[in-house]
């Protein structure tokens, strides 16, 4: 009786804070946004990320996620109980992956730097809970195939912040990885998997850590046989028409690649040739995003909301966009896509992101979802980690291909492009 009574007070006590966060405290946030117009996009977007991060990152750092957070599948979901199990450390890593350049940066106005003070100590704790099998919130590693996906997002935002990595007291960083480790035991589907073994072993490696070198090649040779042309590679044996190629193939490739070829001079030939593909793949991304932020709503995991432009956000972070992107109109074109994406009054359910791509669209997942799967819409918001005086930033805003396009500019010929 007294541990019921115990849970039923700790669960009051978060839902008041979900009840302020979610409603008195963005009320608060868009108020003073109005009374200060026009708001700038940088502000607009860390709106949006605090909104769609803090709900996770809060209650995990209070050993309280696993209260909190809906027990949410997809209604043809595969196998139910599984997928809810798995959902902690998907939310986590899929969070962790796209907030990691922001909880690296520094600087930004009084109120940005204490947010991602308030954050970095979140993430911190959260992490020491998620990996203290005596609290609430353990994360295990070694619950099946899908934890290899969701270690592997866990260690990309470990790549991406090596601050997270630093500030990690020793019993913390020994536990993860061994984590880390014990997904070792899955094997990868043959598809975009393969990426998912490759990263975690990429982190074994920046880090120091023994790493499996066959396992990288694999993932980066067969990846090789799967280029099809124009920028873009088939997800496994078949060409399928979604966004996987910027969900992971895209972002994997080129974070793995820059890891490795610290390490060795052996792939300098497919690196140059993931830089043109890298490339040519951003000129398309840009061109699907249409005039009023909408894109194509096609293939699956469309759930995933602005990740379907996880691409085109880390090339901008990583300052490697083409010529004929402009950091400024590229800015825009993304802003118009979280704009679109999250304006639905039906995009959250009691702060917690719905499934769906414009507000809750239940019939859209796919039977791998869960609760924690649209969090990989975090990704979009990889610029933040620029600061504020980049030209991403810095730029006046600009019209995307689409909105010159359609409304009657002249404009440059597109044409494939053969990166063989």
């Amino acid at each position: 009786m007294v541990n019921k009574k115990l849970i039923l007070k700790r669960i009051l006590v978060v839902g008041a804070f979900f009840f302020v966060t979610t409603g008195t405290h963005y009320a608060q946030k868009k108020a003073a946004f109005r009374k200060a117009e026009p708001v700038s996009d940088r502000k607009f977007w860390l709106m949006e990320m605090d909104k769609m991060a803090r709900p996770v990152i809060y209650s995990l750092a209070q050993d309280s996620l696993r209260i909190v957070m809906p027990r949410v599948t997809s209604k043809r979901a595969d196998n139910k109980e599984q997928r809810i199990q798995v959902q902690y450390l998907e939310v986590l890593g899929r969070v962790l992956s796209g907030i990691a350049p922001w909880l690296q940066g520094e600087g930004g106005t009084p109120e940005e730097v204490a947010l991602r003070d308030q954050y970095r100590v979140w993430v911190l704790k959260g992490l020491s809970n998620a990996l203290d099998s005596t609290k609430k919130d353990y994360m295990r590693f070694d619950l099946g195939g899908q934890q290899l996906v969701d270690a592997s997002f866990l260690a990309t935002a470990f790549i991406r912040a090596p601050w997270l990595w630093e500030h990690m007291n020793p019993t913390d960083q020994e536990r993860m990885v061994a984590a880390l480790k014990s997904t070792r035991r899955y094997k990868p589907v043959f598809s975009n998997w393969l990426l998912f073994s490759a990263m975690t072993e990429a982190f074994f490696s920046k880090y120091g850590y023994e790493w499996d070198p066959m396992r990288i090649d694999y993932a980066l040779q067969q990846l090789e046989q799967w280029y099809v042309g124009d920028g873009m590679y088939k997800d496994g044996t078949t060409y399928a028409f979604d966004y996987y190629n910027s969900y992971v193939i895209h972002p994997y490739l080129a974070t793995i690649v820059t890891v490795i070829g610290k390490k060795t001079n052996a792939y300098n030939g497919m690196i140059a040739k993931i830089k043109q593909r890298n490339e040519r793949y951003a000129v398309i991304q840009e061109r699907l995003i249409n005039a009023d932020g909408t894109f194509p709503a096609t293939g699956r995991s469309i759930i995933y909301r602005g990740a379907a432009f996880h691409h085109l956000a880390d090339m901008a972070w990583r300052k490697v966009l083409p010529d004929q992107l402009k950091p400024g109109q590229v800015r825009s074109a993304l802003t118009a896509v979280i704009r679109k994406t999250l304006e639905s009054p039906s995009t959250y359910e009691k702060g917690w992101l719905t499934l769906g791509l414009y507000g809750s669209q239940p019939d859209l997942a796919d039977v791998y979802n869960n609760q924690g799967s649209p969090y990989l819409s975090t990704s979009i918001f990889l610029p933040l980690g620029l600061p504020d005086e980049d030209p991403f930033w810095a730029e006046p805003a600009m019209k995307w291909s689409a909105q010159k396009i359609w409304s009657g500019e002249d404009f440059p010929n597109d044409h494939g492009v053969d990166l063989r």
